[in-house]
């Protein structure tokens, strides 16, 4: 349904996207993830036309787009400045999205209530877009992308202003909708948890100009991260890192951590590392095992701070080398007492390796997710 083809857009010299290749499957939801500046926003300006590419096609629904305005894609969108008109209520917003579709009037008014209860603004349908919160705004101005049912539509972070609770319901509700409205959508978020919530499949995008660095889904994100900046940037709490000089001794990479030597899977290839190199290894809160009781491959360490969050219990614990760890643990769980001494499994299967360097994600021969880009 979209797809676009070594798409770039540079400003004279600057090169904000640079050999962009996507493509979205019908009724498939893609979540378009990155760092402010890099490029999300232009690539949904692109593919709905309102810019032209430096270089590249876009393709909508198998025909090619490139050349033709943003009247002739027949996209619904959603952009961050709302884009409303100041002398419509919300009411009349919405449906000028659909007026002159052949609709009734009765269909019309059932279509828009339809969408504005949705996204809880049913409330504020007579207000002008001056009297509306900016969170209304945006709403609104998703309900109008909605409201006409369109096959391709492009979110550009519409619950962006929207407070934290109605945010946390509309990442259960919009999937929903979307899924029984069959479009194929992109979706802009800097939110990893939104991202996670609503992509069938989930597209990173790097710092300025250096364009897509993973495509997948979001176990593969989470669990397989190409580069240490995704690793970081999907979690709560966020992966826990130490730098590492792998040695190979015996037939297996080992690692240091806190003084525990630990070995890597019995399947790593001994050409993925070389000895003296500096690389930062990673691990995912919920990943560590705590116990109160000392054994064998277990780091000794303090506890400096306890904190529930919710459905889970976080612990902040410090070890020799002034190695600091967090642990998610289940809020159910019994949490450890602050000051306390507590043991730390370390499950070696679960730990990534990066370049320091490149920050690039070394394939070290362990668990590899099916389709997992690495």
């Amino acid at each position: 349904m979209i797809e676009v083809i070594a798409i770039s857009k540079h400003f004279k010299d600057h090169r904000v996207l640079d050999g962009i290749n996507l493509r979205v499957e019908g009724g498939e939801t893609i979540a378009l993830f990155g760092p402010s500046g890099s490029g999300k926003t232009l690539l949904l300006r692109l593919i709905a036309g309102v810019e032209m590419p430096t270089e590249g096609d876009v393709y909508l629904r198998g025909n090619n787009v490139t050349d033709s305005g943003p009247e002739a894609r027949g996209i619904g969108m959603a952009f961050q400045n709302f884009a409303l008109f100041p002398h419509m209520n919300a009411f009349d917003n919405i449906a000028s999205a659909i007026v002159g579709s052949g609709m009734t009037e009765g269909q019309v008014k059932a279509r828009v209530l339809e969408v504005a209860q949705l996204l809880k603004i049913d409330q504020v349908l007579s207000h002008t877009p001056r009297a509306l919160s900016n969170g209304q705004k945006q709403r609104t101005a998703l309900a109008r992308a909605l409201a006409a049912k369109p096959d391709i539509l492009l979110l550009d972070d519409p619950l962006r202003n929207v407070d934290a609770k109605l945010r946390f319901e509309m990442r259960l509700e919009l999937p929903q909708l979307l899924a029984k409205q069959k479009a194929s959508v992109i979706y802009v978020t800097q939110d990893y948890k939104e991202a996670m919530a609503l992509g069938d499949r989930i597209a990173v995008l790097g710092s300025e100009g250096e364009g897509l660095v993973q495509l997948g889904t979001p176990e593969e994100i989470y669990l397989s991260p190409n580069n240490l900046d995704i690793a970081t940037a999907f979690g709560d709490p966020s992966i826990n890192t130490f730098a590492v000089g792998p040695l190979w001794q015996g037939g297996q990479w080992k690692i240091n951590v806190g003084g525990l030597s630990l070995s890597l899977p019995i399947n790593t290839h001994p050409e993925a590392l070389h000895t003296g190199g500096s690389y930062v290894a990673g691990i995912r809160p919920e990943h560590l095992a705590l116990s109160d009781q000392p054994g064998s491959g277990k780091l000794a360490m303090e506890v400096k701070a306890v904190t529930p969050v919710n459905e889970k219990t976080v612990v902040l614990m410090e070890g020799e080398d002034q190695l600091e760890l967090v642990a998610s643990i289940p809020s159910h769980q019994p949490s450890p007492a602050r000051g306390s001494r507590i043991w730390v499994t370390v499950p070696t299967e679960q730990i990534l390796l990066f370049e320091e360097a490149s920050g690039l994600r070394v394939v070290t021969g362990g668990p590899e997710l099916e389709g997992a880009c690495a």
